[in-house]
């Protein structure tokens, strides 16, 4: 499993654009159907809102790759 920090400049990115930003999705699309489909957790659990506020101090995982937003 693959683990990367992303440096948050702001005070939060929305889950789907985190996935684009991180190059697990191709697109903003297709990183809302990983949500839509269950495969990203946040902290540990399974996230389903595709926009969701991710903030500093969060771990993402999709696809066996974790972001640690910084």
């Amino acid at each position: 499993m693959e683990t990367t920090e992303f440096k948050l400049k702001g005070e939060y990115i929305a889950l789907c654009d985190l996935l684009k930003t991180e190059g697990i999705a191709d697109s903003g699309g297709q990183g809302k159907a990983f949500v839509a489909d269950g495969l990203v957790t946040v902290d540990g659990e399974l996230e389903l809102r595709k926009t969701a506020k991710i903030r500093v101090g969060q771990v993402v995982e999709c696809l066996g790759q974790t972001i640690k937003v910084v």
